[in-house]
């Protein structure tokens, strides 16, 4: 295993991202997170399960007949199986990426090219997690490889990242009339539908532009401004606001959004 181990994607728009891995400490903390919830979660199953089978006792014993315990038993491990694998499939589906605890320790699971992952790469890392956990296979295999990534992981093609933004010493000059903008774009855009990485890579973008080619430079926020409005169902701004602005005033909006959802 790597400290501070990175991986660089680089998006149809030319921007390269970097990412720091997640690692295994943070992964360890996460999975406890879950596994609490999941604890949680599968006591009120089995609470409710055997207070269901006491209610329903002549029922089974009508169809188990003298196996009635067994099946019982044996139902209620497929179920609670179920939820165990389920549960992950279900959060890293709907959240892109992330469980419960995930969210917590501010690590995702994405695509190895940097995209969100799906149902197939989700249900992928449930089925073999179970794997993974045996004599902690998964554990050496995130120690020992260089994109950390357990069993699950390389089945699926996916790797777990930090999704904290990094400091940085550069500077970012954005402009009154952007600042003025993302007052109004926390009102009329869905920036909820933004992910860590369209943001992430708005700020490469804007951190990278004064080094670009005007018509690289160009090409680039016509494509990242005309991207994120369609994500964000950005439609009525001013003509007079230019990409690079309207992509400062996206950058502004998602920062005060994203501390207004973690207050």
């Amino acid at each position: 295993m790597h400290i501070f181990n990175r991986v660089k994607f680089n998006t149809p728009e030319s921007v390269e991202l970097e990412f720091t891995l997640a690692g295994i400490g943070n992964r360890a903390w996460a999975l406890l997170i879950d596994y609490l919830v999941l604890s949680v979660i599968l006591i009120l199953f089995l609470i409710a399960w055997i207070t269901l089978s006491i209610q329903l006792a002549d029922l089974w014993k009508s169809i188990f007949r003298d196996q009635a315990g067994f099946w019982l038993v044996a139902i209620a491990f497929l179920i609670g199986f179920a939820i165990y694998g389920g549960y992950f499939v279900f959060f890293e589906t709907l959240w892109q990426g992330q469980t419960p605890g995930k969210r917590f320790t501010k690590i995702r699971v994405v695509r190895d090219d940097g995209r969100p992952i799906g149902l197939q790469q989700a249900t992928l890392r449930a089925l073999l997690r179970l794997f993974d956990e045996v004599l902690f296979i998964g554990a050496i295999l995130i120690m020992f490889s260089n994109q950390e990534k357990r069993l699950g992981d390389l089945a699926a093609g996916t790797i777990v990242i930090q999704t904290q933004t990094p400091t940085t010493s550069r500077t970012l000059t954005i402009s009154e009339q952007a600042k003025s903008l993302s007052e109004q774009l926390l009102q009329i855009a869905d920036l909820s539908a933004m992910l860590p990485d369209d943001f992430a890579v708005i700020r490469e973008y804007l951190y990278r532009r004064s080094a670009m080619a005007p018509k690289a430079r160009t090409s680039v926020a016509l494509q990242l401004a005309k991207d994120i409005k369609a994500i964000i169902h950005l439609e009525n701004i001013p003509e007079a606001v230019t990409p690079d602005v309207l992509l400062e005033a996206i950058y502004l909006a998602y920062q005060k959004f994203s501390n207004f959802s973690h207050d």
